[in-house]
């Protein structure tokens, strides 16, 4: 048995990871939200679309069970254009946090971007999330010393100049410092 089909650390609740479905669209969005993840810029919903058309295989979800039905408590969204991988919307429900399940989506991603022939993953998380940046430098990542750019060629939604108010939180740094701990950013 795989590492993402066994039973979670605590033993009491099975989780497992598999591939998304549009059933789960709604729970993952919500998900998202609670984790923090979501900023009026990106629209989950079109990132979920857009990641339909391109390797819907990996956008992964764990799933507990909930009875006869199955509560999704986390994701990763997972890509590999044939030079990197990359990986965003990393998300773990707070009662799941702390037991391994982040790192289990790591591992299947980086498992999935293996099979692939993929050299190198990479991520971004924003530089105020130190929390995660140390998470994630558990896990054997590590910092780059590479500048993320970035140029939106299709707008979702109104993007605030970084020195903008957003949502009554101040500045967009504001913003992401107060977040959750949660993955990468845009």
């Amino acid at each position: 048995m795989s590492l993402a089909n066994r039973a979670d650390a605590a033993g009491a609740t099975s989780v497992r990871i598999r591939s998304f479905d549009v059933a789960d669209t709604e729970p993952v969005v919500a998900l998202w939200r609670a984790a923090g993840l979501l900023v009026p810029w990106n629209d989950p919903y079109r990132d979920i679309e857009r990641k339909l058309t391109v390797q819907p295989e990996l956008f992964l979800v764990a799933v507990a069970d909930a009875g006869d039905d199955e509560a999704v408590v986390g994701t990763a969204m997972v890509g590999y254009e044939g030079h990197r991988g990359w990986l965003n919307y990393l998300a773990v429900d707070a009662a799941h946090r702390g037991g391994g399940l982040g790192a289990r989506l790591m591992a299947e991603a980086e498992r999935l971007l293996l099979e692939r022939g993929c050299p190198k993953l990479n991520l971004q998380v924003r530089s105020t999330n130190t929390a995660v940046i140390d998470w994630y430098r558990r896990l054997g990542y590590e910092l780059d010393g590479a500048v993320g750019l970035g140029k939106r060629l299709i707008p979702d939604g109104p993007r605030p100049d970084r020195n903008e108010p957003l949502g009554g939180l101040g500045s967009v740094a504001d913003a992401a410092a107060a977040r959750p701990a949660g993955d990468a950013a845009e």
